[in-house]
């Protein structure tokens, strides 16, 4: 349950935050220019495309140059995923790629949903308010305020999920913040339930 906490933490961190990337406008206003070359761009277009799929990549995904970043020697490669007609499908890909735009294997990949070998993995039905009531019917607890919901990417099972957190009881104090509670994984695409864990900060 700890290793299941920590990745999806991770995953959050790597939702919440964005990488401002060093750029330059002319003076007539264009828009800001990546610093990536574009082999390097190219390659990692296609690295995303193998796993999504042509009509998806071009559907859906677009490359978000604000949160990408240059760290030589390496690209961190940040691209959004976003539905209109699921607007709960917004999540951030991120992935390394060295200046010839191959992929770093050993760093985190973030993101990229397999539509192209497990399309059904990819038909999100489940918006949020379906989530929140199969939480409920499935007994998670209704906790001492909101229910914490997020779609996110799931580094353990590669794929994207509903994230439910329940809170039962939390204080501050000197020693910091203490919380327990539940928290329940929801499959977006079918509505089964992944999981239901206990949590805890101490």
């Amino acid at each position: 349950m700890k290793q299941l906490l920590k990745s999806l933490s991770v995953a959050f961190i790597f939702l919440a935050i964005g990488i401002n990337l060093s750029s330059c406008s002319s003076d007539s206003g264009k828009q800001r220019e990546s610093v990536v070359p574009f082999e390097a761009l190219h390659k990692a277009n296609v690295f995303v495309i193998s796993k999504t799929g042509l009509e998806f990549f071009k559907s859906y995904i677009t490359s978000n140059i604000a949160k990408s970043n240059h760290t030589p020697p390496y690209y961190e490669m940040a691209y959004n995923l976003y539905i209109p007609d699921k607007p709960y499908v917004n999540a951030l890909i991120t992935f390394t790629v060295d200046s010839n735009g191959n992929v770093i294997k050993d760093r985190d990949i973030i993101g990229i949903p397999n539509c192209k070998n497990k399309p059904a993995q990819c038909n999100w039905q489940i918006d949020k308010e379906t989530a929140i009531n199969i939480a409920k019917e499935n007994g998670l607890a209704k906790g001492i305020k909101e229910w914490q919901v997020k779609f996110i990417w799931n580094p353990e099972r590669q794929f994207y999920v509903w994230y439910i957190l329940s809170t039962i009881r939390e204080f501050t104090g000197d020693f910091g913040y203490r919380g327990t509670g539940k928290e329940m994984i929801i499959d977006p695409a079918n509505g089964e339930v992944l999981a239901m864990n206990d949590w805890n900060i101490r």
